[in-house]
C-alpha cells in the first residue's frame, strides 16, 4: 500500500467519524424533546473565549423546599425533562441529576443549571447576549447537559428566533 492510498484511507475514516457524529445531531434533533428556555448570559472571564455565547439555563424546580437566603444562592440536583413548554428540574440525587444554583426572584424559586452551555456564533455577528427576553431552544438528551440549537427573543408571547 502506497503513502497516497494510506492517506486517502485515514481521510476517509475522519470524514466518517465527523458524518456519523453529524446524523446522530441530527436524529437526536429529530426523536429527543425539544424546548425553548429562558437564559441568563454568563461571561466566565477568559482571557481566550472564542466565538461563544456561555449561557445559563433557567429551568423550572419543583419538589424543592428549602428556600436560599437572600445573600447566598442554594444548591441542589434536578432531573431535567419537558412539560407542555416548559423546561422543569425535579428534584434528584447527586449522582443522578444536574447541578443546580437555586434562588428567589420576585418571591418566586427560580433555578438556573450550574454548568453554562455554549452557543457558538458565526465570526461577524453581533453578540446576542445582551438582548432582553434571550431564549434558548434546546435538546434534552438522555445524559448530559442539554444541547443549545437556537436562539431567539420573547416578545410578549411568542418567541422570535434570531437570525445569526
Amino acid at each position: 500500500m502506497t503513502g497516497r492510498t494510506k492517506g486517502l484511507v485515514v481521510a476517509a475514516l475522519h470524514i466518517g467519524i465527523v458524518c456519523t457524529l453529524g446524523a446522530k445531531l441530527l436524529a437526536d434533533r429529530a426523536t429527543l424533546p425539544r424546548v425553548w428556555a429562558e437564559v441568563a448570559p454568563y461571561d466566565p472571564d477568559l482571557p481566550i473565549r472564542g466565538r461563544y455565547v456561555s449561557l445559563q439555563v433557567k429551568v423550572e424546580p419543583r419538589g424543592f423546599t428549602e428556600r436560599p437566603g437572600p445573600a447566598a444562592p442554594g444548591y441542589g440536583y434536578g432531573h431535567l425533562s419537558v412539560e407542555g413548554d416548559h423546561l422543569i428540574a425535579t428534584r434528584a440525587d447527586p449522582d443522578e441529576g444536574h447541578p443546580l444554583q437555586l434562588r428567589m426572584e420576585n418571591e418566586r424559586l427560580v433555578a438556573t443549571l450550574s454548568t453554562p452551555v455554549a452557543y457558538f456564533i458565526p465570526e461577524h455577528a453581533t453578540d446576542p447576549s445582551r438582548r432582553a427576553g434571550l431564549m434558548v431552544e434546546v435538546t434534552l438528551p438522555r445524559k448530559g447537559p442539554p444541547r443549545p440549537i437556537r436562539l431567539g427573543v420573547k416578545e410578549g408571547e411568542t418567541i422570535r428566533p434570531l437570525d445569526l
